[in-house]
């Protein structure tokens, strides 16, 4: 009662123009966290030319993040219930900012790496985080800040891999951690304009953290090494992880969360459709590149206008959550990814600049998706949980990711001459992926069913 009657104080001591200026202020930076994770994979090559490196050790750059990251996600989350989102901000934007100048300095690619980690270890408080605060200080308005929140993903996914090709092109790619450096400057504005808040009661229990940490990180290294004493070494600390849960007196995530019913049914549906969407932007700009023959700036430039047009449909999405609930958004968020993989499928093989048209479907599909499912967890859980659920929902998005890319990664090193797609003209490598998108319409009505069946009886 006392968390809640906090959060009631905060929400009625901010007025309209403090809303506006904080709401700008956490797309700002979760803008700078996002972009910095596409704009480093665009400069992959360039980075293994620099220091010589191989595929396999190149790659360091992003799988280093992602684990991390994903990690990082979870850990802030779960400090949200207890700790000022003020503070947490502070501390992990003053890593982000740290590790993009260690890392613009870097000497040599060890450096690079370690610079990666420590802008992961920063990065992560900001997508954690900033989906907290449209819960906890907008409450009547909820559903269209969360729209905002999810438009500025969509927007930041689109224009990373524009503004790092250019950068990295233009001076070098070096300059891609100075970009990210300038969040430094938010610091001050959070302290100005976000609301005072008290430490509430609690502590964090460091060996059930350590536990959940390590099985994540091992099942994302399985995932993207595919080496399977990391898979074993998962199954051990997630085992050691739901003992510690079932025994200890405070444990880091309550069990009494996952037996939510409405909460696991929107976490698994959520994984399922993240990890199609994923795989769907994961496969376009190969699609572009082999069928299409585009370079890495024409590719962005392709995607671009897709992901300016999902930055303005979040807001219609927050609307009608707010106005129909999370349930009917997620809904139409399925319509719309069907739609779009119909589309992609059938003009395979076709010019970029039709592809450019067709793929805005499906980009529009994911800032509802986010807003519905995100919505949906806020609505399932009390007050005093809303943090590690949230950290949960985007530590399932972050494996979704990773799930998503390596799977279609292995679904594409098959070649096809049948095309399941009728109305399709695909031909040669565009086949292959004309099928997968039929693959993704197969998997989304499945998710759609299962979400449905689940969710038919409850209330939002």
């Amino acid at each position: 009662m006392a968390v809640l009657a906090e959060q009631v104080r905060v929400e009625k001591a901010l007025n309209q123009a403090e809303k506006k200026k904080l709401i700008f202020l956490i797309c700002s930076v979760l803008l700078f966290s996002v972009m910095n994770g596409t704009m480093f994979m665009i400069a992959i090559p360039d980075i293994a030319l620099s220091f010589s490196l191989s595929p396999s050790q190149v790659s360091w750059v992003v799988t280093g993040y992602i684990v991390i990251y994903a990690i990082g996600a979870l850990m802030y989350g779960k400090l949200a219930d207890i700790y000022p989102l003020k503070r947490l901000l502070t501390v992990g934007l003053s890593f982000f900012a740290f590790g993009s100048i260690f890392g613009f300095f870097a000497p040599n690619f060890e450096g690079v790496i370690l610079a990666r980690i420590i802008q992961a270890a920063g990065a992560s408080s900001i997508v954690a985080l900033v989906f907290i605060v449209p819960i906890r200080y907008f409450p009547e308005e909820r559903g269209k800040v969360l729209g905002i929140v999810s438009s500025t993903m969509a927007f930041a996914s689109g224009v990373g891999p524009v503004i790092g090709g250019f950068v990295a092109g233009a001076l070098n790619w070096q300059y891609l951690f100075l970009i990210s450096a300038f969040v430094l400057l938010t610091i001050p504005f959070f302290w100005k304009w976000m609301p005072d808040e008290q430490k509430n009661e609690g502590k964090v229990d460091i060996l059930g953290a350590a536990f959940i940490a390590l099985a994540v990180a091992a099942l994302i290294l399985f995932i993207t090494l595919f080496n399977w004493w990391f898979l074993l070494g998962s199954i051990l600390f997630f085992g050691l992880f739901t003992r510690r849960i079932m025994t200890h007196d405070n444990p880091f995530i309550r069990p009494d969360v996952f037996r939510n019913s409405s909460f696991r049914t929107t976490i698994f549906s959520g994984f399922l459709a993240i990890m199609t969407m994923f795989g769907m932007m994961f496969m376009l700009p190969l699609m572009l590149s082999e069928v299409n023959g585009l370079n890495t700036l024409y590719i962005g430039l392709t995607i671009f206008p897709a992901a300016l047009t999902a930055a303005f449909a979040g807001n219609v999405a927050g609307s009608l959550s707010d106005r129909w609930g999370g349930k009917r958004v997620v809904y139409v968020a399925f319509m719309l990814m069907i739609s779009g993989f119909l589309l992609l499928s059938t003009f395979s093989g076709s010019p970029a600049w039709v592809i450019g048209i067709v793929v805005l479907t499906s980009y529009i599909a994911f800032p509802f998706l986010q807003t519905g499912t995100a919505s949906l967890i806020s609505a399932s859980l009390p007050k005093n949980e809303i943090g590690v659920g949230m950290g949960i929902y985007n530590l399932f998005n972050f494996m979704a990711g990773a799930f998503g890319g390596a799977i279609i990664g292995k679904m594409l090193d098959y070649d096809s001459e049948i095309l399941l797609n009728p109305l399709s003209q695909a031909q040669g490598p565009a086949i292959i992926y004309s099928n997968v998108f039929i693959g993704l319409i197969g998997l989304t009505l499945v998710n759609g069913c299962f979400f449905y069946f689940s969710l038919r009886k409850k209330t939002e």
